[in-house]
């Protein structure tokens, strides 16, 4: 089974919440991994809470193009609990 990512909410400052498609909800803090030009402007937080999960690549995406794996953000996510 591929992972995605099938749910995200803003928590705070560079902090999601993701619900994966294997039950795991586990929460990720982004801000030592905005590096690199297409990553700059999610150091704006108020650009970063924008925020949602592309259909197609079933990832977090910014308007901006800017993506991570579902399999990074499982990697390094601290696992909250396993969804209902």
């Amino acid at each position: 089974m591929f992972l995605h990512v099938d749910k995200v909410s803003y928590l705070k400052s560079y902090c999601l919440r993701l619900t994966f498609n294997n039950g795991a909800v586990k929460d990720v803090d982004l801000k030592k991994e905005l590096y690199g030009e297409i990553f700059e402007p999610l150091k704006d937080v108020a650009f970063f809470k924008e925020v949602r999960v592309n259909p197609e690549t079933k990832t977090i995406e910014w308007p901006n193009g800017a993506d991570f794996a579902p399999e990074f953000l499982d990697e390094i996510g601290i696992d909250v609990r396993k969804a209902a």
